[in-house]
Parts: C-alpha cells; sequence; structure tokens
C-alpha cells in the first residue's frame, strides 16, 4: 500500500498490486467535517507534491506546497517557506509515511508562521517512534491520522493519533485474486460504502 516510489514495484519477483490508502483517508477528513471551502491540501515538500495534487483533487480543495532546504550534510532539511496561500485557511498535511516526525512539526509551524488557522496531517503509514509521537503531540497539529498497516505501539497513549483499519482493504483485493477477477475493478470503481463503513467500525476499535 503506498510504496514510497512507484518503481518499487518491479524489485518484487512475484506479480505485485499496489493499493492506494487515498480513498480511506479523505473519506475520514470527510467525516470529521473539515472539508470546505478554507481547507488546503499541503505537501510537506516538493517530492510530495503529486500526492497531495491527488488528494486536493478528490477533497476538491487548493495545493500548497512546503520548501525544504538542507544546510549541512550531517544536517535533517528544514521547512523554510510554504508556496500557496495558507493565510486564515485550515490545513492537511499529506505523506507517505514519517519516522521522527521532524518533517510534519516543521511544515506545522511554518503553516502557523503563515497564518494557518488549523493544522491536520494524514499519513499511509505511521512509523513514528516515541520521541516522533512526542513532537507531534507538541506541535500546532491538531490530529494525525494513518492507516493501520504497522504497529505503533508509541501512538497508543497520543491525544492526537487516530489509526484507520486498511484490514478491510487487503481483505477486498485477496477475494478478488481468489476469484481470478480483474484486479483493475479494484482500482476503477470507488471503494465501495459498505468497505469504507467495515474500515470505519474497525478503527472504533483502534482508538
Amino acid at each position: 500500500m503506498d510504496l514510497h516510489a512507484p518503481q518499487v514495484q518491479g524489485f518484487f519477483k512475484k506479480p505485485v498490486d499496489h493499493l492506494y490508502a487515498k480513498e480511506l483517508l479523505c473519506e475520514y477528513i470527510r467525516r470529521q467535517g473539515i472539508v470546505n471551502e478554507d481547507l488546503v491540501v499541503v505537501s510537506p515538500d516538493a517530492g510530495s507534491a503529486k500526492r497531495a495534487r491527488e488528494y486536493a483533487t478528490e477533497l476538491n480543495c487548493p495545493v500548497a506546497i512546503g520548501d525544504k532546504m538542507r544546510f549541512g550534510h550531517d544536517e535533517n532539511a528544514k521547512v523554510l517557506e510554504v508556496i500557496g496561500d495558507v493565510k486564515d485557511k485550515n490545513c492537511l498535511v499529506i505523506d507517505d509515511f514519517s519516522i521522527s516526525g521532524g518533517t510534519l512539526v516543521d511544515v506545522s509551524y511554518a503553516l502557523r508562521d503563515k497564518g494557518a488557522k488549523k493544522i491536520y496531517a494524514a499519513l499511509s503509514h505511521n512509523v513514528l517512534g516515541e520521541e516522533g509521537v512526542k513532537k507531534i503531540d507538541a506541535s500546532p497539529i491538531e490530529f494525525l491520522v494513518s492507516t493501520d498497516t504497522l504497529e505503533c505501539p508509541a501512538a497508543s497513549l497520543s491525544p492526537k493519533i487516530r489509526f484507520i483499519s486498511a484490514a478491510p482493504m487487503f481483505a477486498q483485493a485477496v477475494k478478488i485474486i481468489h476469484d481470478r477477477a480483474p484486479m483493475s475493478t479494484m482500482f476503477e470503481q470507488r471503494v465501495s460504502k459498505r468497505l469504507l463503513d467495515m474500515s470505519f467500525a474497525e478503527q472504533q476499535t483502534l482508538l
């Protein structure tokens, strides 16, 4: 699900079908009641801009992009600027995964400095450790939502981190393969309401 780079799919020796978390995460955002004319989808850097545009298209809202710079060979890149109008807007930061939480936190402060009202975040995979969770909890981010593709024990006590079950989506993919049906049907059609409801019902047990 949501490979870090599409090219990774070519490194497997057996056929691999690439699943996407976009519809699950977008539906969660819709159910929070924050999708309106004030919402802006934010890419933390230029490398994630394509993913952010896909989410923005799904949610019918504009895009902003974080501009990062690395000051030294041993230093992590810092978000210095935000390209796009975020003043008096609610911002949804989109990324595929986070290990340290550094980029998410940096962009959240940059957005706040640019006048953003509320800041949310969504990840395909949550790989945060204890320090990363502490950074998120201390940041301006209102909540961070991700799928449950990976265990994240450190997030269990966080008031801000939430999970959505990806199990029903994987189960549907397994059934399609078992029935020898074309996998393309899973990508050509929107995820069914029943499948989304199953994911959110499962999510209640994860909070």
